[in-house]
């Protein structure tokens, strides 16, 4: 029997990094995934296809989790399809490098509305659609929460949020048998630090000088955490932020 077996869980921003690597060890350990998108159909069915050739079960399902009304149908579609919700993973957000002088009103809400709102949105329809039995909500935040970079501040303010979230709603919801942890990764290649040419360069190897495991994170160095978090092997476990940074 795996781990996850009878499970359902939306992962949000599931269409690459990430997020899809952690709805594909979802799903690996048994779980029925709702691999969530806004934008990238093609990435996310590609990563159902993942899914269901490996002999998991998975659908993709839009939604801009940034928007209210987005956030419910994707629930509600979810409680259509499959009858039940059992685990949630916020992974949908932004990250956009900004210094003090060009941080304008627009980037800080376009971070804001989908790292923080955003998670508020989908954990309060999560919580409407677990049973009496409880849930699993694992938020992805960031090391950039605790050990901020230059140039980083709205968005390493947005994680500072996701930490305090996850532990204000850890206390707020436990009498009702739902766990909330987060992971606050350290710097994994992925296609968006790729885009932002952080990979391969002088900034990597900067980086990798600081890690005393000596390399940067890869998108499987984080989901069996999210396995781990979501199964009843952490069952004693709510309020965490994990870090997984190689040591850094």
């Amino acid at each position: 029997m795996k781990k996850l077996d009878g499970k359902i869980a939306v992962v949000t921003g599931a269409s690459k990094g990430i997020g899809a690597s952690i709805a594909k060890h979802l799903a690996a350990e048994g779980a029925i995934v709702v691999v969530n998108y806004a934008f990238s159909k093609e990435g996310a069915d590609r990563v159902v296809d993942d899914i269901t050739s490996a002999g998991g079960k998975a659908i993709a399902i839009q939604a801009d989790v940034s928007q209210k009304v987005e956030v419910e149908q994707l629930f509600a579609k979810t409680q259509q399809t499959f009858g039940k919700l059992d685990i949630l993973v916020n992974n949908a957000g932004i990250y956009e490098s900004y210094p003090l002088e060009n941080i304008t009103e627009e980037s800080f809400h376009k971070h804001f509305n989908l790292n923080v709102l955003g998670l508020i949105l989908t954990t309060q329809q999560a919580v409407k659609h677990f049973d009496s039995t409880g849930g699993n909500i694992i938020n992805i935040s960031s090391l950039v929460s605790t050990i901020p970079l230059p140039n980083n501040s709205v968005y390493s303010a947005t994680k500072a949020a996701v930490d305090a979230i996850t532990k204000s709603l850890s206390k707020e919801l436990g009498s009702r048998n739902i766990r909330v942890n987060a992971i606050n990764p350290g710097f994994v290649e992925t296609e968006g630090t790729q885009a932002a040419g952080a990979v391969g360069g002088d900034f990597q190897k900067q980086v990798e000088g600081q890690i005393p495991l000596g390399r940067i994170g890869q998108p499987q160095d984080i989901s069996p955490a999210v396995v781990f978090l979501a199964s009843s092997d952490s069952g004693w476990i709510t309020g965490a932020t994990l870090p997984i940074s190689g040591g850094f």
